[in-house]
């Protein structure tokens, strides 16, 4: 037996991850575990999940790898601070005690984490290597182009290559500080989001807005080259020495000072988003064409930050020149700590890798379980009033009833997801046919920002009745983007162009106008019975009940805080929410039967996170 634990950490979205003999047995972000969302700080707790899923203990692992290589790291840094000295000197001091404390030091990092038992060698791999390895080695092709994108790494911002059976080989890199992802993240700063966190919100709103900034964007601020390259004017730019992303020049050219966090947002940004969305859709189309034609291959994967673009990945799909995509569904720096796993199993220790037809993802259901019997005493010790349904056809039946009649119900079932979506294990649930879900969700349960889409759970054997999506593909991780198919849509009224930013949210645009986007699209999950046992059987009774197959899927948490892990987790949202309905596994709690139950205008429970 050969165990691998893989870590990620110290940027954002630390994990942890184990394979044994090849195969994926656990895999959990440290975020989930704190509480704290993004959590960047070594995972322990993670790490202890995944040896307790195992079965191990520290000095029963074979080998530990690390998902980048940080003196790389800090020569980059170095490297930046004196080609832009002095003014990133300040920036170097705030970071120095860090990197002199922890950075600069794990292997005696990871040996204290593992408790001092672990002995062995400790790999280190770069950056992109573990993004091109989580994209390629789970996936279910024996040869595949591989391109990853994101902020930056070591000093690669992107990478293309190619995988054949248990080998990658990257062909080609962009460095810093030329990068997309720091493009998309700049402006997410910005519009007055959180960078590394809310890049998805400027996605979310870009279809509320025109392009109109997007040939300032390709004339000033970036050279795109035909291979889908970039060189930046790195004078719009303040992430190289600076405390912000942008700089004055930056702000003359758009017309104004950054968005404040939390104001009201204007149509300007709302064109500034839709305007950086379309560039970065024209970058990323000319990157999947070029690493078409120098690899010559069919089938291409993808990972790093910027794969969770699903507005642009769907567009690759349908446009783009490969025939088949998939997508590590931890795309982000999480999904490093997977990626150095399989790159030492595969490619360091060259053992077989199993093709499977699906792929080796599981569903990404990779997270903690939780018993019955750990569920019922929890539930037991807080006096909670709840329902036990052993006959699961019966469980199904009545969670399905509740949401025809509109309840909003928080569902955990099985292992928690890995990555940044929730997909059935730990997710709230509602009608997607209801005219007032979504502004009900977003005010009532998420307490987040009115114009945020929701996305659809669909049977895989329906989608074609709901989506334009092609067929034979799915999209079980909702990385993709499909339009709403013209049939379902509605005739919206002949006024109804004059309507411009957040006024478009009055439209009831569709049969399932909860999961309808102003622009028609929806982030797709497609369900099967394979990959989604309970939640497929929930929603063929929702089908069979309504005759729809689709239900909004979101994930269980507010705003600022990680998915729900934990029963208790799980309870304390469901509580300070204004949720009707909570299922732990085969356990059915009522929010009217609580005695301290209580309707939330302002959500007190928001105060525990950040903003995001």
């Amino acid at each position: 037996m050969t165990a691998i634990l893989g870590i990620s950490a110290f940027y954002h979205d630390s994990a942890a991850a184990i394979i044994v003999d090849g195969e994926i047995i656990a895999a959990a972000q440290e975020e989930r575990f704190t509480r704290i969302k993004h959590d960047a700080a070594f995972p322990e707790q993670a790490i202890a999940y995944c040896l307790e899923e195992a079965g191990l203990t520290p000095d029963q692992i074979d080998l530990v790898g690390f998902y980048e290589k940080p003196f790389l790291k800090f020569e980059r840094l170095l490297e930046t601070t004196l080609a832009f000295a002095p003014w990133g000197f300040k920036a170097f001091l705030n970071t120095i005690p860090s990197w002199l404390k922890t950075k600069l030091h794990l292997p005696r990092v990871i040996h204290d984490g593992l408790n001092q038992q672990y002995k062995k060698r400790i790999v280190f791999v770069e950056h992109h290597e573990s993004h091109a390895a989580s994209a390629f080695f789970p996936s279910p092709f024996e040869e595949a182009a591989f391109l990853t994108v994101d902020g930056v790494g070591e000093w690669a911002t992107a990478s293309y290559g190619i995988g054949r059976g248990n080998q990658i080989e990257i062909q080609s890199e962009l460095y810093f500080p030329h990068s997309v992802g720091l493009l998309y993240s700049a402006f997410t700063y910005y519009c007055g989001f959180k960078v590394n966190s809310g890049e998805y919100k400027l996605m979310g709103l870009a279809p509320y807005g025109e392009p109109r900034y997007a040939n300032l964007i390709r004339e000033n601020l970036v050279d795109i080259k035909p291979d889908g390259s970039i060189r930046l004017d790195l004078s719009y730019f303040d992430y190289c020495h600076g405390q912000t992303m942008t700089s004055k020049k930056f702000h003359q050219l758009m017309g104004g000072e950054p968005r404040q966090p939390e104001s009201q947002l204007t149509q300007r940004d709302m064109d500034l988003a839709a305007s950086i969305q379309v560039v970065t859709e024209e970058i990323l189309m000319k990157m999947v064409q070029h690493v078409h034609a120098q690899t010559g291959l069919s089938r291409l994967c993808m990972a790093g930050g910027v794969a969770l673009n699903c507005v642009a990945n769907g567009k690759i799909l349908r446009e783009g020149p490969f025939e088949e995509i998939w997508i590590q569904p931890a795309a982000g720096d999480a999904g490093g700590a997977l990626g150095v796993a399989l790159f030492i199993w595969n490619q360091l220790l060259k053992k077989p890798r199993p093709i499977q037809a699906e792929d080796q993802q599981q569903g990404s259901f990779l997270g903690p379980r939780f018993s019955e019997t750990q569920i019922r005493e929890f539930l037991d010790t807080r006096g909670v009033v709840y329902h036990y349904r052993p006959d699961e056809e019966e469980l199904c039946n009545e969670v399905a009833g509740f949401i025809a009649d509109e309840k909003v119900v928080g569902w955990m079932q099985g292992r928690m997801e890995y990555g940044p979506r929730a997909l059935g294990g730990r997710s709230i649930l509602g009608d997607a046919r209801s005219t007032t879900m979504q502004s009900i969700m977003n005010r009532k349960i998420k307490f987040r920002e009115s114009f945020r889409p929701f996305a659809p759970s669909v049977l895989q054997s329906r989608v074609a009745d709901y989506f334009d999506f092609p067929p034979g593909i799915d999209s079980p991780y909702m990385l993709q983007v499909a339009d709403v198919q013209l049939h379902q849509r509605n005739t919206l009224p002949a006024d109804s162009e004059q309507l411009t930013g957040l006024q478009q949210l009055q439209l009831i645009r569709s049969s399932v106008p909860a999961i309808t986007h102003v622009d028609f699209s929806s982030r797709l999950q497609t369900v099967d019975a394979s990959r989604h046992g309970r939640y497929f059987k929930l929603i063929t009774a929702f089908e069979k009940l309504t005759d729809s197959p689709v239900m909004i899927n979101t994930s269980f948490n507010v705003r600022g805080e990680p998915i729900v892990c934990s029963p208790e987790d799980a309870y304390r949202c469901f509580m300070a929410t204004n949720m009707d309905v909570l299922v732990l596994e085969q356990f059915v709690i009522l929010k009217s039967e609580q005695p301290d139950a209580r309707a939330f205008e302002d959500d007190l429970h928001l105060d525990q996170y950040a903003l995001d």
